[in-house]
């Protein structure tokens, strides 16, 4: 096996929910979880937990593990540990974050919203512009290609432009943006990009900095950890916000964000996951250097899969394969003729085989490509796929069409 290859037998040992002899492709909607992170989970409630403090060893061992989660998320997207905040949910920090943000919006600003968007990184920002009077621009991919033009989100930009809203990753059909150029563009309106990376940050090293955006957030469970949000952000855009919160609440970022105790046994199991990321390829180096050599490594394990699919996909009759974007994660959205996406779901299932099907929340997408709210069958792959899971969904796939 070359040195920066990725051993996935050995990966797939340290998954006890792996051993329940079903093939797993529904990893978009989250991955299975390892079991370092179910152990850093149980370690952090069976060890002495208090709220937060350094007076006692209760608290202490709550503040590690605080500490010990932001700077892991800060290796993953590389950034200042001190910018990130944890919260319930991507799609509840969206929501917090569209209040404070929007505070300062006034009748006649813009807010830019893409067709690729799910309604986590839409709605928010459609109800914030309608409270503020803002009007909504929305910036349309080509159906035909998966692919949303730079020059598309620009023409839908203006001096009256606060916001853009877009995803690093269609979670539907795996379409990843030229995030880089469209920043650019956004930046130079003086606009701000809020960037959705939910599933940007289960397949690519990301480098929120580099991409271009101002906010940025994921969510643990996609890649590996438990059910929790993260958002990140400019520090100084973070500092100026004043987001709702209790009295007694620090004013400090990135705590003024987090509303309430934090869920810590939550933060050790992120930690966890991080640091399984990272050692998917054994060697030395800073975190953020064996995630760089991991997710490599990982990337191409799931190319190599998704060619395989593509390529049985293209012997089946009535199959339509509509993720089509050049540069796009290891997500394939299909539509079948003469068969309801929801039936061929059902089948799979009873061949031990996970791929679920609808429009996943991602409403726009599925309604910009004709499909109406109805979706279709959706094929997610993640690290810990193999061969014989391949094998597995092909043949079932052929049995369920036939």
């Amino acid at each position: 096996m070359p040195l920066d290859s990725l051993d996935v037998a050995a990966l797939r040992a340290t998954f006890s929910s792996l051993q329940h002899g079903i093939a797993h492709f529904d990893a978009p909607g989250g991955t299975q979880t390892p079991d370092a992170v179910a152990d850093a989970i149980r370690d952090a409630l069976v060890h002495p937990l208090a709220n937060r403090g350094r007076g006692n060893l209760a608290e202490r061992n709550a503040d590690d593990i605080v500490h010990a989660c932001r700077a892991a998320l800060g290796d993953l997207l590389g950034v200042d540990p001190g910018t990130v905040v944890v919260g319930r949910s991507a799609t509840s920090l969206t929501f917090e974050m569209s209040r404070a943000i929007s505070s300062t919006w006034r009748e006649g600003d813009e807010v830019v919203i893409t067709r690729l968007e799910h309604d986590a990184n839409a709605n928010p920002w459609l109800i914030a512009a309608e409270r503020r009077g803002a009007t909504v621009r929305w910036a349309d991919f080509d159906p035909a290609t998966g692919e949303l033009d730079v020059d598309t989100v620009a023409a839908q930009l203006s001096d009256r432009t606060v916001l853009v809203a877009v995803t690093a990753a269609s979670n539907l059909i795996g379409t990843m943006p030229d995030l880089p150029a469209i920043a650019e563009r956004v930046h130079e309106v003086g606009a701000l990009l809020y960037v959705d990376g939910v599933h940007y940050t289960a397949h690519e090293l990301v480098d929120v900095p580099a991409l271009g955006a101002d906010f940025y957030t994921c969510s643990p469970y996609k890649f590996l950890g438990p059910h929790c949000g993260v958002v990140t952000g400019r520090r100084d855009l973070l500092e100026g916000l004043r987001p709702d919160k209790l009295r007694p609440a620090t004013d400090v970022v990135p705590e003024r964000f987090e509303l309430g105790t934090l869920p810590y046994e939550l933060m050790a199991g992120v930690t966890a996951a991080v640091d399984t990321l990272a050692g998917m390829v054994p060697g030395e180096g800073t975190r953020r250097e064996r995630l760089a050599r991991s997710m490599a490594a990982a990337h191409a394990h799931e190319d190599a899969l998704r060619g395989r699919i593509e390529a049985g996909i293209a012997q089946l009759p009535g199959v339509t394969v509509r993720s089509r974007a050049a540069r796009r994660t290891p997500t394939l959205l299909l539509t079948f003729a003469g068969h309801d996406a929801a039936d061929v779901t059902t089948r799979l299932a009873a061949a031990g085989v996970n791929a679920p099907s609808g429009n996943f929340y991602a409403y726009e997408v599925s309604r910009h490509l004709g499909l109406g709210l109805a979706g279709g069958l959706r094929i997610g792959l993640a690290p810990y796929n193999d061969d014989e899971d391949v094998d597995r969904l092909l043949a079932a796939l052929g049995a369920a069409l036939s």
